[in-house]
């Protein structure tokens, strides 16, 4: 059995994305490691060089417009590394999403006993989504529960619209759940740098036809809004990720008030209610959840 590991980035220094720890997550278990290296102007492509492994092949390539309309330009970029894999199965993570070390294990036992099922054509991970810092984490109704990050290969199966998920000739996957997780540090930077990301973010996601909604000026503080109603995670993040947490430098709660104007589709009272239903009666279960993916059980 042959694993590829596959992702794609661009400017993830001055963006802060943790592009190192992501790669680095999974390579003990990937036989090569594609990444599609947009035309970063801060060095991001010379820093995945010098993390020295043979195992890691770069495709430098260049952002096209064109693609920025409704986040499609990520499916693109994508989709041009998954074309360079050879493996059987291939893994994908986005530049703010890390494996704990632990899972490695299990997700490689899990691909081995789902080789030879051709019903299988991925494996679902569950996410958590940090907010603000390392210790909050959303289990809000909007924010997505798991999705699926390793697919079968030579089946023609593609990054669908902004890269959440994937596809086969438009129709979902069927995938079993690897009983892991995702790490997901999107929304966990300073916010002076959360709000240039956001920004560039708002940029990519522009919809045809009609102006973005109001973006944030780069120079005014992200605004996490307050982060109390949020669980606590009690587990340990990924080992790759120690460095990077014992240098945070900010507390999401000096910038309140400060900066982004727009409130946060988790805060609003009817999303905030799902959740209360959801998280607090249901045990957990989605009402009205437009998966990705078809669960095989």
């Amino acid at each position: 059995m042959k694993v590829s590991g596959f992702t794609f980035v661009r400017n993830a220094l001055t963006l802060d994305f943790p592009i190192v720890e992501a790669i680095t997550s999974v390579l003990p278990i990937c036989d090569e490691f594609v990444v599609a290296a947009g035309d970063s102007n801060d060095g991001t492509t010379d820093v995945i060089r010098r993390i020295g492994d043979q195992r890691i092949r770069l495709i430098e390539t260049v952002w096209d417009p064109s693609y920025f309309i409704r986040g499609a330009i990520y499916a693109q970029q994508t989709n041009l590394a998954l074309a360079e894999c050879s493996g059987d199965w291939c893994f994908y993570l986005q530049a703010d999403e890390v494996v704990h070390e632990a899972d490695l294990p299990i997700i490689r036992r899990c691909m081995e006993a789902n080789l030879r099922q051709e019903e299988v054509e991925g494996l679902l991970f569950r996410y958590l989504h940090f907010w603000g810092d390392y210790r909050h984490y959303h289990r809000a109704h909007c924010w997505y529960d798991k999705e699926i990050r390793v697919i079968r290969n030579g089946l023609g199966i593609q990054s669908w619209h902004d890269a959440q998920g994937f596809r086969r000739n438009s129709e979902k996957l069927r995938a079993v759940d690897s009983k892991t997780a995702v790490y997901h540090y999107g929304y966990v930077r300073h916010p002076m740098t959360m709000s240039k990301k956001q920004h560039i973010m708002d940029a990519v996601y522009r919809v045809a036809g009609r102006d973005t909604e109001h973006s944030p000026a780069e120079d005014i503080p992200f605004d996490y809004y307050p982060l109390d109603h949020l669980p606590i995670f009690k587990g340990t993040h990924p080992q790759v990720m120690q460095a990077r947490i014992a240098q945070k430098n900010w507390d999401a709660a000096d910038y309140r008030g400060s900066g982004h104007p727009k409130q946060h589709k988790h805060n609003r009272p009817s999303q905030r209610l799902l959740s209360f239903v959801e998280n607090r009666i249901l045990g957990g279960k989605k009402l009205w959840d437009n998966k990705n993916y078809i669960e095989l059980r």
